[in-house]
Formats: C-alpha cells, sequence, structure tokens
C-alpha cells in the first residue's frame, strides 16, 4: 500500500496545552451488573464472555469471536429471548486508544432488537488479525448483516468471513485505503493560508489521494449477460437521487437488481470524530435533509444519556412538536413525488402536498430562523423558546390539516390508476422484514407492530396517547396506507402538545452543557467562563458507549457514539433507515416488471444524502 499524501493530521492551533486533558483519552469500561438476558447468555457461554451486563443503561455482551455465530444464532432462536432481527452492524478502531500490545485493535459492534420482548442488546466482539481484521460474518442467519458487514469492510477494513458478497459498497473498487480507520486523515489536502505561492506548503498543491482514471465497471456478481442490463440511474428523476441500480431484465420482467451506491459519500463519520459534540449537531442536518429535526435529537439522546443530563419538560415537549412536524413534512415530500412517479395525477397533488409543507417549513422558520438545516434540537433541549405566535399558527394548521388529508384520499385511495400501481407490488413478508432489519413504515407496513416512540420511548413521547398504524398487506398499497394515518396521528400528538405545553425552562441549566443565557454574562463571571469554555473547549464526556435513536419519518435512525472522555466523539456510526430499508430493492422487484422499480423507490422513501452519509 503506498502512502498516504495528505494534509497533517494534527495542527499546532488544535493541540493547545489547555486542551490536553490527563487521563484522556480513556477505553469505556466494561458493563457492570446483569439483567435476565445477560445472566443467560452467560450461563450458555461460560467463559467465552469476556465481561456482560450493563452500560450507560443498554444490555451489552463481550463475547470472543470463536463463538460470535454462536452467539448470535442463541439469541435469535432461543424462545426465552428472542432477538428477532439484527437492526445494526459496525466496528470501532481502538488504534488511538491506551489499549494493552496484546488487545485487539478493532471491535466489532452489533444490534440485536426483539421486537415482542421491547429489548436491543448490544454484542462486541474482538476481530482477530491485528491491523487485517477478520469476524466471522452473520449474513448466514440475518439477510441484514450483509449490507452493514459490506459497509464496515469498505470504511473499518474488517474482512468478515463467509459473506457471500464482500465488495466495497461505498468507495470505488479501487480505492486503496479504509476511510474510517484511525491513521487515515479527514482530508485529502490543506488549502494553506499564506499570503505567497513560494510557501512549501503549495509543494503538493494539487495532487491526490487516488489518480483522476477510474476504472471501469464490473458486471455484478450473479448477474448473466444473456439478459438484457440496464442502468438506471445515477441521474434518473425516479431514483430520487444520485443513486444507480443496475437491473437485470428478461424482457421487461426484473430478474435481479444491484444498487450502486456512493456517489454522494460526505464522510459523516469521519468529519464527527473531529467535530466537538456541540458541534456535530450542524452536520447531522445534512443527512436526511428533509428530516432535520429528527436529525439534531437522534444525536443528542446518546450523548445526553452519556452525560446523565434530564431536558426539562418544555423543552422535551418542544422537541416532541418538532419532530412530528417534521414527520408530517417528510410524509408529504414522499406522498407528492410518489405520486407524481407513477400516477397522472401527480402535478396537481405536489402542488397541495407542497403547499401544507410550506406551512411547516414557515413554523420552523418562526422559530430558529431556518427551513431545511435548522440545527435547533441541540444537546440539553433547544437552542432557544418558541416564539408567541408559534403556538396560534400551529393550532391553525393542527385545524386545517386534517381536511387536506382527506383531498388526498379523494384524490387518489380509491382511483384505479393508483391501486393498479400499489397494488400486490412490492411485497414483502413479515419473516423476511424482520430477516432484513427493516424498519418504519416498511416494517411496520409488514404486520410488524413497533414504533421506538411507543416501545422504547425517549423524550416526552410517555405523556402522548397515539395509536401506532399498521398493515398487513406488506405491499405498496399497504405503506401508502399506513403513512396517510400516521399523519393524522401526528397530527393527533401535536394537538395534545399544544393544550398541555409546560412553563419553564427549555434546556438544561447545567452551564457546564448548554451556553448561559445571555443575560447573565453581564452580571456573572461564573456564566461568562462558563461561555468561554464551552465556545473554545466544549464540554467532556464520560468514557463509554451508547446506541439510542428515534422512530424517523423512514424508520430507525440511531447513533452509535463512543466517547474516550474528551470533547470530541472518538467514533459515531449513523443507522440510516433509508440505508438500511434499500437493501429491500432487489427482494421487492424480482419477478416483477420494470415500471414497478419506480413504484418500489418511492414505495421505500429514501433520501440519498442518508444512504450515503
Amino acid at each position: 500500500m503506498s502512502p498516504l499524501n495528505t494534509s497533517p493530521l494534527y495542527r499546532q492551533y488544535e493541540t493547545l496545552p489547555s486542551l490536553n486533558v490527563p487521563g484522556i483519552p480513556a477505553v469505556a469500561p466494561l458493563p457492570t451488573g446483569e439483567t435476565d438476558d445477560t445472566r443467560s447468555i452467560a450461563e450458555r457461554f461460560g467463559d467465552d464472555i469476556i465481561a456482560a451486563g450493563l452500560h450507560n443503561g443498554n444490555q451489552v455482551v463481550y463475547v470472543q469471536p470463536s463463538r460470535l455465530l454462536e452467539l448470535a444464532q442463541f439469541v435469535n432462536r432461543d424462545a426465552q429471548l428472542k432477538y428477532e432481527s439484527l437492526v445494526d452492524v459496525t466496528a470501532l478502531d481502538r488504534l488511538k486508544l491506551p489499549i494493552g500490545p496484546h488487545d485487539a485493535r478493532f471491535q466489532g459492534v452489533y444490534q440485536f432488537r426483539s421486537y415482542s420482548r421491547k429489548k436491543l442488546l448490544t454484542v462486541v466482539s474482538p476481530a482477530v488479525g491485528g491491523d487485517s481484521p477478520h469476524l466471522p460474518s452473520l449474513s448466514g442467519l440475518f439477510q441484514s448483516a450483509i449490507w452493514p458487514e459490506r459497509e464496515t469492510y469498505d470504511l473499518m477494513g474488517v474482512v468478515y468471513d463467509g459473506h457471500p458478497d464482500l465488495r466495497r459498497i461505498m468507495m470505488p473498487k479501487h480505492w486503496p485505503y479504509h476511510p474510517l480507520q484511525k491513521q487515515v486523515p479527514i482530508g485529502g489536502e490543506e488549502v494553506p493560508f499564506t499570503p505567497t505561492w513560494d510557501d512549501p506548503e503549495f509543494e503538493t498543491f494539487g495532487t491526490q489521494i487516488l489518480p483522476s482514471s477510474s476504472a471501469k465497471p464490473d458486471l455484478p456478481p450473479g448477474m448473466n449477460r444473456e439478459n438484457m442490463i440496464i442502468n438506471m440511474g445515477p441521474h434518473h428523476p425516479s431514483t430520487h437521487g444520485v443513486l444507480r441500480l443496475v437491473v437485470e431484465l428478461d424482457g421487461e420482467q426484473v430478474v435481479r437488481i444491484d444498487p450502486d451506491l456512493g456517489f454522494l459519500h460526505s464522510g459523516f463519520e469521519k468529519t464527527a470524530e473531529f467535530k466537538r459534540y456541540k458541534d456535530f449537531i450542524y452536520y447531522t442536518d445534512r443527512m436526511d435533509y428533509l428530516s432535520a429535526m429528527n436529525n439534531n435529537l437522534s444525536f443528542a439522546l446518546p450523548v445526553e444519556q452519556m452525560l446523565g443530563i434530564d431536558v426539562p419538560e418544555r423543552g422535551q415537549v418542544i422537541r416532541v412538536i418538532m419532530a412530528e412536524l417534521q414527520r408530517i413534512a417528510a410524509h408529504l415530500f414522499w406522498l407528492s413525488t410518489h405520486v407524481l412517479d407513477i400516477s397522472g395525477t401527480g402535478m396537481s397533488l405536489l402542488m397541495y402536498a407542497t403547499r401544507e409543507r410550506e406551512r411547516i417549513l414557515e413554523l420552523f422558520e418562526m422559530a430558529c430562523g431556518a427551513r431545511l438545516t435548522v440545527s435547533y434540537l441541540r444537546i440539553g433541549g433547544v437552542w432557544q423558546d418558541l416564539p408567541p405566535r408559534f403556538i396560534e399558527e400551529l393550532k391553525d394548521f393542527i385545524r386545517v390539516m386534517p381536511g387536506k388529508l382527506d383531498d388526498y384520499h379523494a384524490m387518489l385511495t380509491d382511483v384505479p390508476l393508483w391501486v393498479e400501481r400499489l397494488d400486490g407490488i412490492g411485497y414483502i413478508s413479515r419473516a423476511d422484514a424482520l430477516n432484513m432489519g427493516l424498519t418504519g413504515p416498511m416494517l411496520r407496513g409488514s404486520g410488524v407492530d413497533w414504533d421506538l416512540r411507543r416501545d422504547m420511548p425517549y423524550s416526552a413521547y410517555p405523556m402522548f396517547d397515539f395509536e401506532v398504524p399498521t398493515s398487513d398487506r406488506g405491499d405498496g398499497y399497504g405503506r401508502y396506507l399506513l403513512r396517510m394515518e400516521e399523519m393524522r396521528q401526528s397530527l393527533r400528538i401535536l394537538d395534545q402538545a399544544v393544550k398541555n405545553l409546560p412553563k419553564g425552562p427549555f434546556k438544561t441549566e447545567n452551564r457546564k452543557v448548554t451556553p448561559p443565557p445571555r443575560a447573565e454574562l453581564d452580571v456573572s463571571m461564573e456564566s461568562l467562563i462558563h461561555h468561554f469554555k464551552l465556545m473554545t473547549e466544549g464540554f467532556l464526556v464520560p468514557p463509554g458507549f451508547v446506541y439510542g435513536g428515534v422512530e424517523s419519518n423512514k424508520g430507525e435512525l440511531a447513533c452509535f457514539v463512543y466517547s474516550d472522555g474528551s470533547a470530541k466523539p472518538y467514533r459515531v456510526h449513523i443507522h440510516g433507515p433509508s440505508f438500511n430499508n434499500l437493501y429491500a430493492i432487489d427482494h421487492m422487484c424480482r419477478g416483477g416488471m420494470l415500471s414497478d422499480v419506480v413504484t418500489n423507490i418511492g414505495s421505500i422513501d429514501i433520501v440519498l444524502g442518508e444512504v450515503d452519509r
């Protein structure tokens, strides 16, 4: 492997002596105590369990890699445990942590979920092989492991033995590095700040990590050249972004689809390692740019859990208001584009749904001055309180919106063209939805009654009465009806929030986490010091890790955050529902018509900023 031709990883102005706190970085402590589940696992696997118990409120089990596959099978099939789904796979590079010479550099991190028992289990397993890490693949048990393992191999370099198709999934196939490994710097080259072109720093200016030539694309494994193979995208209006689908056709019938991702790859996870916790909030807006409020919340919640801080009740309810408004706005955008893709009434409904979404964006602008990338939900609460006019405008929106939904139903629900394009199309059974690790409407549309807001509640959701719509149809029409009902349930939550919005502070009063009010700075030296230290150094998060997330409009949007005790996260992994749900596109389209591919993309509801993270 050739040496990296990049800018320096550390710069003088970022490594001031005052920021080098003794004891940092630190390794996350091992779990303590036990639960019924961890006890059962420890009894079953004995000395091969390195540690088991609770860590930051989550069940965590460390297991030797030789027993990882067996443990995954055990927790999935045991009658008492019933962890039906593997929802996330990632890895941790501990190169910059103070570990022993014989400790594994890489660790695999797995999140198992029991929908029937409402439990989450985190499994950590050290990888063998040192700088060339290997772990057994879980793809033989869970289809949901196939794409996340490919992603972890691509970005982290972990080889999953037994994986059926271990190719890069984000980076070009000829890319020589694994970007999330700790020795790989964040940027390709630095633009020097100098008044003269004679500065030595310009000697390598204009060079790249890779040569500019690109590799000729190969036929995806398993495709047969005797059939017609076409490219759909990456510049196709119905792919909803820069997504390339390699489609194998027998006439007009789809034989297989292989999605080609990474055209928009933004490196959010790598960027997070170089940003203070309080500053990474602004980056989360840019993932699913149609659901910025939920993005903010998905990162804030695990950080708050590690800090052990409580958000005041008013701040919690405001968060719920914003999250539900964002859900409606995103569903309106999904509806308008989905109809435009496949139905003759598309242009009219596009205008109507955009009109209602515009009212929500105006509410966002009223609250924080932004419409799309809002950065309003912060660690510890929300940026600022709601203006007085906001509640009156929100009440009017709640009053008007149900009638608009009735109009949409009248335009679509029983229209023969709409029904024909969705009925029976993109079918996913309950068992397949669980095995593929689908979440959100894709999971509930196959009859799985699960919603994080109700079943593993966060923020102020336990205060609210609402229903979780499900459908046993498993097709595009069922998912359409489900999302329409979800908007009504969001309006139901908003109505309760407006009527019971508590008074009081809107963010934590812990001055070490959130800036003090502006008025305090003129009268309190202590507040001024807190403000100065927060703006210059940020706040320290105790060593440890948490996997936590929210029920976004597209599904489970979660973050795995690992802290080394400093003011910057050591590792942030983002579980994006668009990425994980898009895996189902091949399953949904096989045996259908080419025209159904467009329907199925819209039925999944993806945003490529979240797919390519």
